[in-house]
């Protein structure tokens, strides 16, 4: 074999090999890739399977306490109120069933199955999504609409039993009323009409205990900024509705002039940025001056024109509803203010704050 023969030969061998090698790279790349393709797709099946059995177990726990409910009210009272003997029949059932089948059929839980049905006594009223943990929350509520409504949110928004306790504790029905009626706030949350006015979402007072900010402590502005940021899902969870994260700090250049408004949000119901700033201190004008002008910036240099007018909300310590009237147009619905609680009072002094609020609207001081 000549030499030229022979280097040709190792050429072709090299390029083989080259090939080959490359062959069996791309093949085990593509085989990672479809391994990992493969092991995301079980992994969601596993993950989906888990997800529906819970929910059919917490299903079939609420039917149950339904059933039982159902039941019970039929034997003790049949259309009638019985008190005595209910009594002694739930004392007795309890007895009974928690010697064979353990906790989790006290008397106080059968006495709960029977409210339960006595609220929904249509079985078609159930909703799927609740677990036994929201429902009892729910039964407990003795006014109707008020019920509705969170039963309506807590579909609506996925809430999960922690959640929706936090609503309710927080009294968000009643807040949310302050500014609405009651058929209006009924409507959105029946889906039956989309919010119009920033008022119909934006409430007052704004509740952050969930933050976890020391009682009687000096906080910084920033210090609360960073706290809702690290507690985002809570903070739009309370904000309600609808709200998307769009920037903190958000910086607006005015010529040579810089600015940063504390958080943006972006609201798809109102279809709207909302900028929120936060001040550790009562309102001022100056509060109100400066949040208007990023309102204004928003809505001659970010918003589209299809979009609605950008939203501004003063988060304070105290409000002074009377210079917020005075400060601001009179046919004001942009700039909002709302006092913000870092600790959560007890149910009775929070009625007695909506209440000061609401009379506070009827003698006419309430700002826009």
């Amino acid at each position: 074999m000549s030499n030229s023969d022979h280097t040709r030969t190792e050429l072709i061998e090299s390029n083989y090999d080259r090939v080959r090698t490359e062959l069996k790279e791309r093949t085990m790349s593509e085989l990672k890739i479809a391994n990992t393709t493969i092991y995301n797709d079980i992994r969601n099946i596993i993950v989906n399977a888990r997800i529906n059995a819970v929910r059919s177990a917490e299903l079939q726990r609420v039917l149950m306490y339904w059933h039982m409910g159902e039941r019970i009210f039929v034997e003790e009272q049949g259309g009638q109120d019985r008190a005595a003997y209910g009594d002694y029949l739930i004392r007795d059932l309890s007895r009974k069933l928690e010697e064979e089948f353990g906790s989790g059929f006290s008397a106080r839980q059968l006495e709960r199955a029977r409210k339960f049905y006595r609220v929904y006594p249509n079985l078609n009223d159930v909703r799927p999504q609740l677990n036994w943990f929201q429902y009892r929350l729910l039964a407990a509520i003795d006014d109707d609409y008020k019920r509705e409504y969170y039963m309506l949110e807590a579909t609506n928004q996925s809430w999960t039993g922690r959640e929706l306790e936090r609503q309710i504790n927080s009294l968000l029905y009643e807040r949310l009323l302050m500014s609405n009626d009651k058929e209006a706030v009924l409507a959105v949350a029946r889906k039956e009409r989309v919010p119009e006015k920033p008022t119909e979402i934006i409430k007052d007072p704004m509740y952050l205990e969930f933050l976890g900010l020391k009682r009687n402590a000096k906080h910084y502005e920033s210090d609360i900024e960073s706290a809702l940021i690290d507690h985002l899902q809570e903070f739009m969870l309370e904000l309600g509705d609808g709200f998307l994260f769009s920037a903190r700090q958000k910086r607006l250049l005015l010529e040579d002039d810089e600015f940063f408004a504390d958080l943006v949000f972006y609201n798809r119901l109102l279809r709207c940025f909302v900028i929120i700033e936060i001040k550790t201190h009562k309102l001022t004008h100056e509060d109100l001056g400066q949040l208007q002008m990023y309102v204004n910036y928003y809505d001659r240099y970010i918003k589209l024109p299809e979009e609605s007018p950008t939203v501004g909300v003063l988060l304070c310590t105290a409000k002074n509803n009377l210079l917020a009237k005075i400060t601001l147009p009179e046919n004001n619905t942009q700039i909002l203010t709302s006092e913000y609680k870092l600790h959560m009072p007890s149910e009775e002094v929070l009625l007695g704050e909506i209440r000061d609020v609401l009379d506070s609207a009827e003698g006419g001081g309430v700002d826009g």
